[in-house]
């Protein structure tokens, strides 16, 4: 922390004297992740900074920021500086920033490109939002089944620089049509007349241009790769996708189903750089559907208000129904969306999913059950609250818990697999929305149970 303190002052000494070349040789020998760390801290020198570094390392810095500082950097960068960074990055890098921008800001950048980089951005561009192909550069290294390893040797030497990496190599024929891939490693170690052909192990791995980028990070997570290949329906090769693409959006992915499952939509923004009618908007509408979920909960009271009446115990004894249900029914939906992301399950386990979650429902009813019975006869045995009936008032609770928690477990179960078939995101069915839905059926079966039990005795 002293350290930052220090070039912190060092640095604003160098601006207030303009002395741009001590600070350009600074900030070039510095870490990528150095300089981000300096640009949050001073956000005011961020597009002078990016200005100031040569333009390999300035891409560099810049394609690790987050979008909301990308863009208040770019808005401030001369045309220059802008028409070289747009040129420069990755294609993918590029295709990212550009789809976060508004229209007309993505033609004006459009035209900055060369005419190569501009046919590769739209090419880019057009794949769907969140899909395969907005991930993929087309900057990688092909070879043919016939070539020895001295001629792919030749081939790297000539155009590796210009691939996001050489760390595996790409089997294609004729017809662009991807046969297979095989890594560097096995390459280097080869005989220089050793064929491609004897290299292959014909065990592909590869995406879809239009799988959901979803899709890819689970293949990234089930298999050992830097570095994916993509192609189209027909089998062509389109590109590449490299780890560090995925990393970023197992990052959004997570938080965003993190938001979800909290009760809000997600933010497109840092926290801190959301204005507050924005965080207004996202929260809100949650926030009204489960006000209204509970005005459902007011409407089951209401129903059954008589039998309240007659047994004021009841009403005391409810938050414990609610809490145990919607507890229950929270921890089986996170624990379902977790599971869907990590790829453990998909839509075709539902049934046994549904058989698992009602046994330990069961199991956990049970246990809950039985401390709900000892609490009433605990109370019972020191105020007598319940009166000669106490052991009818302790079995309406334990069977309710019972109930309630079983119910609470399929229905957090479930409901992601409903969301997912509808096409709708899992993540969606949040805890809160779950613990709403499940207090409204607990009391539903609380009160019909205490009805069936205390019918003719206490109500």
């Amino acid at each position: 922390m002293e350290e930052l303190e220090m070039q912190v002052e060092l640095i604003e000494k160098w601006v207030e004297a303009d002395d741009f070349a001590a600070l350009q040789n600074y900030l070039n020998e510095q870490n990528i992740s150095d300089v981000e760390e300096l640009i949050d801290e001073l956000p005011e020198y961020a597009a002078l900074f990016i200005e100031t570094l040569n333009i390999n390392r300035a891409v560099h810095v810049f394609r690790i920021l987050d979008f909301p500082t990308q863009e208040r950097i770019f808005k401030k960068l001369s045309a220059g500086k802008v028409r070289e960074l747009i040129n420069e990055m990755p294609p993918d890098d590029r295709t990212s920033f550009l789809s976060e921008l508004k229209g007309d800001v993505v033609k004006h950048l459009i035209i900055m490109l060369s005419p190569e980089e501009r046919k590769e951005a739209l090419s880019l561009l057009g794949y769907p939002e969140d899909s395969v192909g907005r991930l993929m550069t087309p900057d990688y290294i092909t070879v043919k089944e016939h070539w020895n390893v001295s001629r792919i040797l030749d081939h790297i030497r000539r155009y590796g620089n210009a691939s996001e990496t050489i760390d595996v190599l790409y089997v294609i024929d004729g017809e662009g049509k991807l046969i297979d891939d095989i890594r560097i490693r096995d390459v280097l170690i080869a005989d220089l007349e050793t064929v491609v052909s004897d290299l292959i192990d014909n065990r592909l791995i590869s995406l879809n241009a239009n799988d959901p980028q979803e899709e890819a990070v689970n293949v990234f997570r089930m298999n050992n790769r830097v570095a994916l290949p993509v192609i189209d329906e027909q089998g062509i090769m389109l590109g590449i996708v490299t780890i560090d693409d995925i990393l970023w959006v197992a990052n959004e992915e997570y938080t965003e189903d993190m938001q979800r499952i909290g009760g809000t939509e997600a933010l497109d923004e840092p926290y801190l750089d959301v204005s507050i009618m924005h965080l207004v908007k996202k929260r809100g509408g949650w926030l009204i559907v489960l006000f209204l979920g509970q005005l459902l909960t007011a409407t089951v009271i209401e129903h059954f208000e008589g039998q309240l009446e007659k047994a004021i115990f009841l009403m005391a004894l409810m938050p414990l129904i609610m809490s145990s249900g919607g507890n229950s029914g929270s921890q089986a939906s996170t624990l379902i969306i977790q599971a869907m992301a990590m790829g453990e399950v998909t839509l075709a386990d539902w049934w046994r999913v549904m058989k698992r979650e009602i046994l330990s429902g069961l199991f956990l009813g049970l246990i809950l059950g039985t401390l709900g019975f000892v609490r009433i006869a605990g109370w019972q045995a020191f105020s007598h609250a319940y009166g000669e009936y106490w052991v009818l008032v302790a079995t309406v609770v334990s069977l309710s818990l019972v109930g309630v928690v079983m119910w609470g477990s399929l229905t957090g179960s479930m409901l992601p697999f409903m969301l997912r078939r509808l096409g709708a995101d899992p993540a969606s069915s949040s805890a809160p929305f779950v613990s709403t839905l499940v207090d409204v059926t607990g009391l539903i079966i609380y009160f019909t149970i205490a009805t069936l039990i205390l019918g003719g005795v206490l109500l």
